[in-house]
Parts: C-alpha cells; structure tokens; sequence
C-alpha cells in the first residue's frame, strides 16, 4: 500500500506563493504519473497538474505559467510550486499517483487564497 502526505498548504494574499509538497511511502515515480487536484466547495475535483514518469508536465489552463509541477526521485517527493494565486485557487489540493487502473490519494490539505 502507498500513502501519500501532503504539506505546504495554508492561508495566503491574492498574488501570493505556496508550495506543496507530496511525499510518498514508496519509491514509485518511476512507474506511476504523479498529479495534483484540487476541489473546492460545491465543484468536481479537476486535475491541476500532471507529471509523468519521464518527467514530462501537462497544466489545467487555469494555472498554465503560474504553476509548475517538478519531483526529486531520490526523495519520493513531487512539489507544486504555486505562483500569483488568486481566490479561485482556493480547494482542497490532493497529491494523486496513477498507473493503469491504479490510484493512490493523499488525504488533501487547504489552500486559501483570500486577502
């Protein structure tokens, strides 16, 4: 079983910056695409930021040069770098790790974007 813990959330001004991190109990980034997404009140949880094993990056178009998505393989931990954050950024943000038909969830942490 993986687990997934996330950290680096919190309560920040609109233009502000957090960063969140994901560690994982297990050395799986090599076999499984790591995510981050977010759901906040009353909406579908979207997916925000997606890298894949070879470390390609793919973006919501909502956070597209704001946002950047990186792991450290060594360290089991993939971060989402959040830049200019605006109300609309504020969710509940879950780490995520897929491979076929497997997926494995962080427990989530809040982002609050509000001055």
């Amino acid at each position: 079983q993986v687990q997934l813990v996330e950290s680096g959330g919190g309560l920040v001004q609109p233009g502000g910056s957090l960063r969140l991190s994901c560690v994982s109990s297990s050395a799986i980034f090599s076999i499984y695409a790591m995510g981050w997404y977010r759901q906040a009140p009353g909406k579908q949880r979207e997916l925000v930021a997606v890298i894949s094993t070879g470390g390609s990056t793919d973006y919501v178009d909502s956070v597209k040069g704001r946002f950047t998505i990186s792991k450290d393989n060594a360290k089991n931990t993939v971060d989402l770098q959040m830049n200019d954050l605006k109300p609309d950024d504020t969710a509940v943000y879950y780490c995520n790790a897929a491979y076929r038909t497997i997926s494995y969830w962080g427990q989530g942490i809040q982002v609050t974007v509000s001055s």
